[in-house]
């Protein structure tokens, strides 16, 4: 082999080298903006104080086996306490004694409290409302859609929508009856 074949020789493979180094740059970099692009959709949106709230309709959790739904529209005009929740969640289960105790009261005055399950089965809640005599809507999330929709992190979180589905305080954490009930007063139809 000649001094001239061994220096092409290099030379392509040098210029080989560069066209697949070049064409790992480029796919890495694809995979970049592909990442970034996904990650600015409008479904990433985290609703805050002033937002309204998204509709959602799902199937509540009956005693009876009828199928009632639950749908967050069908509560305009009312003060809507929206708290997501599950069964194996222990501050969970400290607030929903004060959620039954000042509900009848604030039904009343125009407060709907609408507790989303996010359990895996009907069967664990059902024994939970007979637990504590439950008796406002417990619509069940088996898929995590609306947990999803309103970017729910630890539970449990409860939004307050005044009565015109505005987003008037979000709660992350358990709730005591009092801090409950002061948020329940400013959500209240005047």
């Amino acid at each position: 082999m000649s001094l001239d074949q061994i220096k092409r020789k290099k030379k392509n493979k040098k210029r080989n080298r560069f066209i697949y180094r070049s064409t790992i740059l480029v796919v890495l970099l694809g995979a970049v903006v592909f990442a970034l692009v996904s990650n600015l959709k409008d479904d990433n949106t985290v609703y805050r104080v002033g937002d309204k709230a998204p509709d959602f309709k799902l199937t509540q959790i009956s005693k009876n086996n009828e199928l009632e739904t639950v749908q967050l529209s069908d509560l305009k005009g009312k003060g809507v306490m929206l708290n997501f929740w599950a069964t194996w969640c222990k501050p969970c289960e400290e607030e929903m004694p004060y959620m039954q105790e000042l509900y009848p009261e604030y039904k009343e005055k125009g407060i709907e409290i609408v507790a989303v399950s996010l359990d895996s089965t009907e069967l664990v809640v059902d024994g939970f409302i007979d637990k504590y005599d439950l008796t406002f809507p417990i619509p069940h999330d088996k898929t995590a859609e609306i947990r999803d929709l309103y970017k729910v992190g630890p539970l449990p979180s409860t939004f307050f929508i005044n009565p015109d589905g505005e987003i008037e305080e979000f709660v992350s954490g358990a709730l005591s009856l009092e801090r409950l009930e002061g948020y329940l007063q400013d959500i209240q139809p005047q």
